[in-house]
């Protein structure tokens, strides 16, 4: 909880013990009224109200009003009650009261880890339209496919010290509600929750061009899925540009205020059907993509707003998603070798992919619970397993002809590759740390793209590292070629 909700909360306690238990005082009552109201007003004002205290704003509008009745008819009196309904209001107080806790403490405000390099980090989102492809998922034989994107980008940290901050959209909560079925306004106060970014900084010349990195989100997602791991990167001196996907991600907002909101598959009766619908789906993805990074170089000769012109390292790009954005990855990289190297983050093998494997540097990082799902004794399979995971899986490793990494890490669940153990640790991250989940992705992401796009040698990538036990090294389909 943050310190004006604990305030909040103590002085409504305090204010129904002066009601019920203490002898009655004009100027007392009056104090009583001011001091819940100004800190209701001020945790509005500078918190902002959030839906998980609700229950602690209806007892402080509860309180506000008897204080009010106290002062207009001053020879009433709440101490008149009898004891026992003096204990009962009191119980009902601290159970409403204690709700808003409980629910502020599963749902946090939480501060975002700091990120471990010495650059900052600064934004701008763009419009994205490829004339040269029809909107297939559109009704409208004309429409073209268009994207969101976010660039994150490197600056000097002592220019953006004491600049506003950027927060986490409104689409992240969307997301949430999507892909685990609950209300979107539950997770409404992530607007709430600051970054490290500063929108529309200065490029840092501190490097006379960056490595850029391109990300997918997970289906139903956002890119603002995985904000910890850009900011890690960021920090270390990528480009990063987050891509969202129309129909498949939670919701794309364009700037002329349309918004086009995920669009359910249709049920299909046999998993090959499905699985032929996913190969659709990736294709579509891996072209945007590709389509991004035609974009990225038409940019670093002439950038609409001459940020980028010459900054950005096209000779050293990678590409890494979640899920559905993970096989955009495996996808996009054997379609197009300009992607150098790549990172999955749990994602299927739907496309050409599953028949060629890859000629760059690849590692794939699965949760423990959906590496048991590949054994054919397991019955009980992870949801997000399909039955042709394991053969296609076996078919990009062994076709692979540069270096691979396959890393199961126990305690995680599928959605654990994004920021969501933060958002709620006491949901997603029962058995393990919420910040040593994060670092778990954003250290080894990072350590990937380090050696095979800046050429630095990882250790972290040579085996077992005792910082991060749960991360274990398959033998198998770990291969140095």
């Amino acid at each position: 909880m943050r310190t004006l909700e604990i305030i909040l909360v103590l002085v409504t306690l305090a204010a129904m013990g002066g009601i019920l238990f203490v002898k009655r005082d004009r100027r007392l009552d009056v104090a009583m009224l001011l001091s819940v109201a100004l800190v209701v007003a001020l945790h509005g004002i500078i918190d902002h109200f959030r839906i998980q205290m609700v229950p602690a704003y209806a007892v402080a509008l509860g309180l506000i009003v008897v204080f009010i009745v106290r002062l207009a008819k001053p020879h009433s009196d709440v101490r008149s009650k009898s004891p026992l309904k003096k204990s009962l209001l009191s119980i009902l107080v601290l159970a409403v009261t204690g709700t808003a806790v409980y629910s502020s403490m599963l749902l946090p405000v939480f501060s975002m880890p700091e990120p471990t390099g010495k650059y900052g980090i600064g934004t701008v989102s763009r419009q994205l339209t490829d004339e040269a492809r029809g909107e297939t998922y559109s009704a409208d034989p004309n429409d073209k496919r268009e994207l969101m994107v976010n660039i994150w980008y490197p600056v000097d940290r002592n220019k953006v010290e004491g600049q506003p901050r950027e927060h986490y959209p409104s689409s992240l909560g969307e997301a949430i509600s999507l892909v685990f079925g609950i209300p979107k306004q539950i997770f409404s106060h992530v607007t709430n929750i600051p970054t490290h970014v500063v929108d529309g900084a200065e490029l840092s010349t501190n490097e006379a061009k960056y490595p850029v990195l391109v990300f997918s989100p997970g289906v139903r997602s956002t890119r603002f899925q995985s904000m910890t791991a850009i900011e890690e990167l960021v920090s270390h001196g990528y480009i990063v540009v987050g891509m969202d996907h129309p129909y498949t991600s939670a919701k794309v907002t364009f700037p002329d205020g349309r918004a086009v909101i995920y669009e359910p598959e249709p049920q299909f009766p046999t998993s090959a059907e499905l699985y032929e619908n996913n190969i659709k789906g990736v294709a579509i993805r891996a072209a945007d993509a590709r389509f991004v990074l035609d974009t990225l170089a038409e940019w670093n000769v002439e950038d609409p707003d001459h940020r980028f012109e010459g900054k950005l390292d096209l000779d050293r790009v990678g590409i890494f998603g979640h899920s559905y954005g993970g096989a955009t990855t495996v996808e996009a990289m054997a379609l197009d070798k300009r992607f150098k190297a790549g990172v999955s983050l749990e994602g299927g093998f739907w496309g050409s992919v599953a028949h060629t494997g890859l000629q760059q540097p690849f590692m794939y990082m699965m949760t423990g619970g959906t590496a048991k799902s590949l054994d054919p004794s397991t019955e009980k399979k992870d949801k997000v397993f399909y039955k042709e995971f394991a053969p296609d899986l076996e078919s990009v490793m062994t076709k692979s002809t540069n270096d691979t990494y396959y890393l199961i890490v126990d305690h995680l669940i599928h959605q654990s590759f994004t920021d969501i153990a933060l958002l709620s640790p006491s949901l997603f991250a029962k058995q393990i740390d919420p910040v040593h989940n994060i670092d778990i992705t954003r250290s080894y992401v990072r350590a990937f793209f380090d050696q095979y796009l800046k050429g630095e040698k990882q250790p972290l990538l040579d085996g077992p590292s005792s910082a991060y036990p749960e991360v274990k090294f398959d033998a198998a389909y770990t291969k140095k070629r």
